[in-house]
């Protein structure tokens, strides 16, 4: 067989494709191996500045990223983990991230409360919703999100953490009652959170 004919052959086109195969998978351990450090140093940026919009005004002298605890029973029966603020050693404030389900898919947020149980701050992480709508929610397009600032899961009563359509006190958005409603629901349930599992998250270590 002459080599034009092996170049015809299915073994050659095998040989070619495996081999093209072993270069595409070499050169992306490469970049993963070189993006990793960049990738992880951003994460590590992300977190802290998502940490920071939770807690406004809080006083610490610990590294958040460092300071967490797990909760295993969290809402949902899903896991959270609830990173922990502290000044001298004792726990001035927690924060942890938040899920609804709006019009679009999930809405993470990540909400600040005290050791006390107060909301202190509550932001949108990512969300898909409706521009001009049900993006809202950010603080960037309203302040809608701030009026959660200084509640607590008793104050408003049960019965008012709603939107007004449904009887509760919250703002609802014109043509998009269903992000607020999700939000208004994510955020109680944060509450909740806290309150089942207090004990662990004001734990000294």
């Amino acid at each position: 067989m002459s080599f034009a004919q092996f170049r015809q052959s299915l073994p050659y086109q095998g040989l070619l494709l495996g081999l093209a195969a072993l270069v595409t998978s070499s050169a992306l351990l490469i970049a993963n191996q070189l993006t990793a450090p960049v990738i992880a140093q951003r994460n590590a940026e992300d977190l802290a500045a998502s940490l920071a919009q939770a807690l406004p005004g809080v006083a610490y002298d610990n590294d958040l990223a460092a300071d967490s605890v797990v909760i295993e029973a969290g809402v949902g029966a899903k896991t959270t983990r609830v990173y922990r603020a502290r000044k001298d050693g004792a726990v001035q404030a927690l924060a942890y991230e938040v899920t609804g389900f709006g019009y679009s898919g999930a809405i993470r947020l990540v909400m600040g409360v005290d050791n006390e149980g107060k909301v202190l701050s509550v932001r949108v992480l990512a969300h898909r919703e409706t521009p001009g709508l049900g993006d809202k929610i950010e603080i960037q397009k309203s302040r809608w999100i701030e009026s959660f600032n200084g509640l607590t899961r008793d104050q408003p009563p049960a019965e008012q953490w709603r939107v007004k359509k449904d009887g509760g006190q919250f703002d609802q958005f014109t043509g998009a009652t269903i992000t607020p409603r999700a939000v208004v629901k994510a955020v109680k349930e944060g509450l909740d959170l806290y309150a089942a599992h207090r004990d662990a998250m004001l734990a000294e270590q």
